[in-house]
Parts: structure tokens; C-alpha cells; sequence
């Protein structure tokens, strides 16, 4: 009768069996990935209502140190009414590692702002060419927002300024020189905010009147008003570390309702939805809120129809919303979409408020067609907020899903799921537990082998 093996070789492979169980889903989804597609963008669309035109998403894309990632592009993405692909445009031959706003023009060209190493890139492209008319090198280091105002004047948000000198200027182009400044540090606290290295993240600054601009200081949590001849501010919504109202928010949109009350329609970023703001008697009042099923937006633009467009980054999609929150148009478009115009509106086009509209309250986002893996369910970060949540642990719980949901797809592979790197990284953890853990037992042995060649 044959001897049973050694408990230890039970064990090694054991070990073996659950490290090629926890890689196997990745290597499946990196199998179905190279064999069903060859476009690194992945781009998809379903539509329930045609869109009223072309829709224009930024894709921030992935670089580490000024290289790119082929798997992860910064792309510029023209999609027409029914969700086909109209035009792709990238940075390759100019530099230009990642994309962020983009506005409409009305000569019916787009305005560009993109990065490259050390500098900011601001262009007209010709979206029927795919060439740019003209291109302005800024001296100033990953730029969100270049608006142009005042037909040749470029008004930007220089964020990361060493020192805590970050700033608003406008740029004359004919001039070739910067007009006006306005420094944060005259009307913010240098104790608040974010580090040294980014302080304000001032993300976003539009023209909304003669003088009158709005500005986005994104680790202040707040959305002002900036007058430019005072160099006031005239409005502000939020405060620091309230983030009740907001928490670090992107690209706000200022509308007016039927009443001329101020009104502010923000993709409220880490607090997973998109709110909208009414200013009433001196007090503001939050009058519409859209969460569930959102995961970090960076953009919410409302549209003539009533309807919000809205970029769900790491959803990796745009969506477009009724004012009850169903899903008419969506548009996946990996990695990181950042901005979101329908050029037949313009820059900011602007529609009602949901106050006008009668639609006011919580919705939820309903009714997506889920062509891709990111419903809410599926990921790491819901899993682990639903599962502690009521818990001891549900502070610790929450700040893991958080830094989970915005790390992870950085360094993730395009082609794997949330679940799939989860695996895949307790299964090199285990590997190297085991190495280490052999290399501990077979110590002796390999003290003698090594012993017997340096004699």
C-alpha cells in the first residue's frame, strides 16, 4: 500500500491551487480582452433617446513622468446622436499626455487643454481636419481650465503654483502677455486646503457676466464668484472641510432660474453625486441631488431639455439624465473621461433649474444599460461600504473604499475588473508569503548548498 505524501506537500499545494485560483480571473478577462478587441479605448454607447448632435468627451488618459500609456490614451472623442464614434483625436506627435477641458467655439471649432511635460498646452482644433489653427505653450505646470474670453484673451487656472502661489490670470494672445492676476492667497487661508505641492487645485473658471467669474478651488470645498475689477469675491457656496454641501468638487455650471435666483449645478466629486444649488434670500439651498450609481463625477452640464450630462469617471462614462435620474444616453469611453460638451449648445449652454422645472428632491441614477463591468454592485468599493457599514469598522471601511476607488484605477490594467485585481493582488501576496516562507524552511539546506561553493 503506497504511503500517503508528506503533510508538507499537502500543504505546498494547497497553496498552489488557491495562488492559481486567485490569478485565474484576471488572466480570463486578459484572454477575453486580446481576443475581442484590439481598440485600447474600449469605446461603447447605448442609447435609449438620440442626442440633439454631437457629443465631445476629454479622456484624461494615464502617464507616469510624461510617458503614456497606449492602453489607457488621453483622447478627444466625437460621438454622434445614436453613439457611433465620429472622430478620435490625440496628442501624439505634439506631446500632449493628458486632455482636460474643451469648449466649443463658435466658429463651430473646439478649445483645447491639454498638458505635456513641464507646461500647458492651449489649442484650436478643427474638428472637420483634425488640425490645430493655433497652439499657446503655457510655462505652468497640469492646467485643468483655459477659457477664451474677450475674443483673444485666454483666461486660466494655474493650479500647483510653488509656494502656495496658485492663481487666476488672463493671457492676451495679441499681446502676448498676462493682463490680470488674482492670487489665493489673499483671500484664502494658507492653513486650509490641500498640501504645499497642491493647494488649491483650482480646477475650473468660466465667464459668467462681464467681469464676473466663476472658480472652483477644488481642496476648498467650495464653489465663489470672482468680480474682476474689485478682485472681490461676490458669491461663495461651501467651505473647507464642510462637506455636507461639498467635497472637492469639479466644473461647476452657473444658471439663473425663471426668478433670477443664482443658481449652481456641480459635479460633487467625492461625495458621489451631482447637486444643484439655489441662492435664496442670502442662503443657499440645495434644491436637487443625483447620486446612486455615480463614482467619482467630474462634470454635470445641464441642457436645454432639462436633462444633465454628466461624466462619471470611474465609471469610466458619460451618461445623460433626465431630471428624475433615468438613463437616456450613455457613453463608455475609458480611461478617466474628464469633460463633456454637445457642440450644438456651445460652451455652457445652460437650461432650466430643476426649481423651474418642478423636479426638485433626491433621484437616483436608474436604468443604465450596464454594457460595461462598473454597476455599482460589482466593485471593491460597494462591497466593502455595504458590508461594514453599521459596523466598528465603518469609518475604516469607508476610507479604504475611498482610496481603493481612486488609486486602483491608476495602476490597474484596462482589461481588469475591481474584483480581478483584488484577486490578483492577494494572489502575489500569497506568492510571496509562500516564497518567503520557503526560503525560511529550507533554510538550512540552502545554507549547506551555498557553503559547499565557497569553499
Amino acid at each position: 500500500m503506497d504511503s500517503l505524501p508528506p503533510r508538507r506537500w499537502l500543504v505546498r499545494g494547497a497553496v498552489a491551487l488557491l495562488v492559481v485560483s486567485l490569478f485565474a480571473p484576471a488572466v480570463t478577462a486578459g484572454v477575453g480582452y486580446l481576443t475581442t478587441t484590439s481598440d485600447p479605448t474600449n469605446l461603447r454607447a447605448s442609447v435609449e433617446s438620440p442626442a440633439n448632435g454631437t457629443t465631445v468627451v476629454s479622456i484624461q488618459g494615464f502617464h507616469f513622468r510624461g510617458y503614456a500609456n497606449d492602453r489607457k490614451p488621453a483622447r478627444l472623442v466625437a460621438v454622434g446622436p445614436e453613439g457611433t464614434v465620429q472622430w478620435v483625436h490625440d496628442g501624439t506627435g505634439f506631446n500632449a499626455t493628458w486632455f482636460y477641458d474643451v469648449d466649443p467655439l463658435e466658429n463651430g471649432n473646439l478649445l483645447v487643454t491639454s498638458t505635456a511635460k513641464g507646461s500647458t498646452l492651449v489649442y484650436e482644433l478643427d474638428p472637420q481636419t483634425g488640425e490645430r489653427v493655433w497652439t499657446q505653450r503655457l510655462p505652468i505646470h497640469d492646467t485643468h481650465d483655459v477659457d477664451l474670453i474677450n475674443g483673444d484673451q485666454l483666461l486660466v487656472a494655474n493650479m500647483r503654483v510653488p509656494n502656495k502661489g496658485d492663481r487666476l490670470f488672463i493671457y492676451d494672445l495679441g499681446d502676448d502677455e498676462v493682463v490680470w492676476r488674482w492670487q489665493f492667497d489673499e483671500h484664502f487661508p494658507t492653513s486650509g486646503g490641500g498640501g504645499a505641492g497642491d493647494w488649491t487645485h483650482v480646477n475650473d473658471v468660466d465667464k459668467i457676466g462681464e467681469g464676473r467669474y466663476l472658480v472652483s478651488p477644488r481642496n476648498f470645498d467650495q464653489v465663489i464668484v470672482v468680480d474682476r475689477s474689485t478682485k472681490e469675491i461676490t458669491m461663495r457656496l461651501g467651505s473647507d472641510d464642510d462637506h455636507d454641501v461639498l467635497y472637492e468638487q469639479h466644473n461647476p455650471q452657473y444658471l439663473e432660474s425663471e426668478s433670477g435666483d443664482p443658481t449652481i449645478l456641480v459635479a460633487d466629486s467625492e461625495n458621489d453625486r451631482v447637486v444643484e444649488y439655489a441662492r435664496r434670500n442670502g442662503t443657499w439651498t440645495r434644491t436637487w441631488t443625483l447620486s446612486g450609481g455615480l463614482n467619482w463625477p467630474r462634470d454635470a452640464d445641464r441642457l436645454p431639455n432639462g436633462n444633465t450630462l454628466v461624466v462619471d469617471t470611474m465609471y469610466q462614462r458619460v451618461v445623460e439624465v433626465t431630471p428624475k435620474g433615468e438613463v437616456v444616453w450613455e457613453f463608455y469611453a475609458p480611461w478617466a473621461p474628464y469633460d463633456v460638451e454637445r457642440t450644438a449648445y456651445g460652451d455652457e449652454a445652460g437650461g432650466p433649474t430643476m426649481a423651474d422645472l418642478n423636479v426638485t428632491g433626491n433621484y437616483s441614477v436608474h436604468g443604465s444599460a450596464g454594457i460595461a463591468p462598473t454597476a455599482e454592485k460589482r466593485t471593491v468599493s460597494f462591497w466593502m461600504v455595504e458590508t461594514f457599514s453599521g459596523t466598528p469598522l465603518e469609518n475604516a471601511a469607508d476610507e479604504f473604499a475611498r482610496r481603493w476607488s481612486h488609486v486602483t484605477p491608476w495602476i490597474r490594467p484596462v482589461w481588469m475588473g475591481s474584483w480581478d485585481f483584488l484577486y490578483a493582488l492577494v494572489g502575489l501576496g500569497v506568492l510571496v508569503g509562500w516564497s518567503v516562507g520557503e526560503l525560511v524552511y529550507q533554510r538550512g539546506r540552502i545554507r549547506r548548498t551555498v557553503g559547499r561553493y565557497v569553499r
